[in-house]
């Protein structure tokens, strides 16, 4: 769902930073090679999360759910030069593809992939993060945000991707549609939490930004 017009969209993009070199290959070659490729974070929410992670400027990030790197690329622009990005994806097949353009970019030292289980892997981290990305499985997004805030500094920010899930979130609920009523779940929790405060940004599938107080 288009929640303004493409044309706006693509007025926006055109009017925003342009999407560098090696996110342009990354965003052609998931096209061409990868189930879903509409799950990629793209150029113009790309340029979002990179201006945010520069504002940010973190010593830490946290993102859960890597797809094929495209969002993790983008944050780390804001990477301090001695900070660390952990990203964790459980799908096997694409690690090798993140890692390529990992290692081509200039933060390859600061990247640091997990594959496997977040809720798992998250408490061996021992780090207090500045920023999180959310952007995987809809069904442990109130998991994650539990598990994610006491590890958060304190002003740090938790970005979560796709809270409008492409306008559901305003339709009668299918009795099968798990995703959906956790959503809307999630988004309750996110505006009554007394530890964060949060806007709802209507950007591409919707986007939480959540500041930890």
């Amino acid at each position: 769902m288009h929640f303004i017009s493409e044309e706006l969209e693509d007025y926006a993009a055109l009017h925003s930073e342009n999407e560098p070199e090696l996110l342009a290959a990354l965003n052609r070659e998931t096209h061409q090679k990868v189930l879903q490729p509409r799950m990629l974070s793209g150029h113009f929410q790309g340029r979002i999360l990179s201006m945010i992670a520069k504002l940010v400027n973190p010593q830490h990030i946290l993102e859960i759910g890597t797809f094929t790197g495209y969002a993790t690329l983008s944050l780390a622009e804001g990477l301090r030069k001695d900070g660390t990005l952990d990203t964790i994806d459980n799908n096997e097949e694409l690690y090798d593809f993140q890692k390529k353009y990992f290692d081509k970019s200039q933060w390859n030292a600061q990247i640091i992939q997990h594959l496997g289980n977040a809720l798992e892997i998250i408490p061996t981290l021992n780090k207090k993060f500045d920023l999180v990305f959310i952007d995987a499985d809809k069904e442990n997004y109130p998991n994650y945000f539990k598990m994610i805030v006491p590890l958060m500094n304190k002003g740090g920010i938790i970005l979560s991707d796709n809270v409008l899930w492409s306008g559901k979130v305003l339709e009668p609920v299918k009795a099968n549609d798990k995703s959906t009523k956790v959503l809307l779940e999630y988004n309750l929790l996110l505006k009554e939490d007394p530890r964060v405060e949060t806007v709802l940004l209507p950007i591409r599938d919707g986007l939480t930004v959540s500041r930890v107080i």
